[in-house]
């Protein structure tokens, strides 16, 4: 972290992440801010970029749509308003685009979406395909069948996860407040913003106050882990404020507004970039010591006579944590056996498996290529 800001090395920034807080849509303003927001995407569109669209605020438009009081408590009740929220939020920004000659896209995805290699896929090249069609691709969180066990957690983390899904050169994330403050400032009036930050570390962390504006279900931890898992991908993160009109803008000319975060030394590409970025594995292999010890220190692929226990329900193909005897994460994989036949094989050589399934995919329970450490999955749990 510097007090100053590196100029923005703007040429470079041809595609574009843009995520929209619900606080910023919200309330009486909210309209003429979405309008302003979507003048900055023409601008940027006219400048040659292409925008992809994250959009909070489906909950916040259903709650004002059905004239409630306070947003639901009960996961029913937030799908509920969602459900009537999410066709006028889109409807919004279809009219808000429509007036610069834009069409939009309207994109839902669960975080079980992009668990599985085949839907990221998918999602990958419909996005592209709408980026080369000219269209601006809005995606929001499914909020209408959205439960714990697949939800991202909020926008924040999946606009880090749109971005590099795209190859993003820059996300950029619109909020109800300034910038990154040194502490909280609605409890500290000597607190300060921080305009560039070069690594989000634990000191970084600390800065950020624990609650979220009530509106959304962010915060500025939230923002913070979006901005970790961008730097982990290689993708710089710009934190603005989207109350101010031609905020986007005015950070792309290098004027000094908001936070910038740099961008990190990409550690993954491909398919160990997925796994890095997956928002919940879906399910655990607890290897013993020797295994843990060869798949950590020498590169190796797990077998299955190194597994002690499975957990959870999976099948071939599916990333799933593999946990050392002591419970610690090793890392995440591929499985190349579903977790009922990894249960018959725990244990066994690997030139047993035929005997004991009568057939074999393959030696290997998880294979190398197929895995990422633990010690490079930083971001993995926010």
């Amino acid at each position: 972290m510097t007090p100053e800001r590196t100029p923005l090395p703007l040429p470079q920034y041809r595609r574009v992440v843009l995520k929209v807080g619900s606080a910023v849509l919200s309330g009486r303003e909210g309209r003429s801010r979405q309008i302003a927001i979507a003048e900055q995407v023409a601008r940027l569109r006219g400048e040659g970029r292409e925008v992809v669209l994250v959009s909070s605020g489906a909950v916040a438009t259903g709650v004002a749509r059905l004239g409630l009081k306070a947003r639901p408590k009960t996961m029913p009740g937030k799908q509920a308003a969602a459900a009537v929220g999410q066709p006028v939020l889109m409807q919004l920004w279809e009219q808000a685009l429509a007036w610069y000659d834009l069409r939009v896209a309207q994109i839902l995805l669960t975080a079980e979406d992009l668990a599985h290699r085949h839907r990221y896929l998918n999602a990958r090249h419909t996005l592209e395909t709408l980026l080369e069609w000219g269209i601006v691709p809005v995606i929001n969180e499914n909020d209408t069948v959205m439960v714990e066990e697949i939800k991202f957690g909020d926008n924040d983390q999946l606009s880090a996860l749109i971005a590099s899904l795209v190859g993003a050169d820059l996300l950029v994330i619109l909020s109800d407040i300034e910038a990154l403050y040194d502490a909280d400032p609605r409890h500290n009036p000597h607190a300060r913003p921080v305009p560039y930050v070069e690594r989000v570390d634990a000191e970084v962390l600390r800065m950020a106050g624990a609650d979220p504006n009530g509106v959304g279900t962010g915060g500025m931890r939230s923002k913070l882990l979006a901005a970790e898992k961008a730097q982990a991908a290689g993708i710089p993160m710009l934190l603005l404020p989207g109350t101010r009109p031609g905020a986007v803008l005015q950070a792309l000319r290098g004027e000094p507004v908001g936070t910038f975060f740099a961008a990190g030394q990409r550690r993954y590409s491909g398919q160990k970039l997925w796994l890095y970025q997956l928002p919940k594995p879906a399910g655990e292999i607890v290897v013993d010591a020797g295994a843990a010890r060869a798949l950590r220190e020498g590169g190796a692929s797990l077998l299955p006579a190194g597994i002690r226990a499975v957990r959870g329900s999976f099948g071939v193909g599916e990333p799933v944590r593999c946990l050392d005897p002591a419970g610690n994460l090793v890392g995440v994989g591929l499985v190349n056996y579903s977790s009922a036949e990894i249960e018959r094989v725990k244990g066994a050589k690997s030139r047993d498996l035929e005997a004991i399934l009568g057939y074999k995919h393959s030696d290997e329970v998880i294979h190398r290529d197929y895995f990422a450490l633990a010690s490079e999955l930083a971001a993995l749990s926010p």
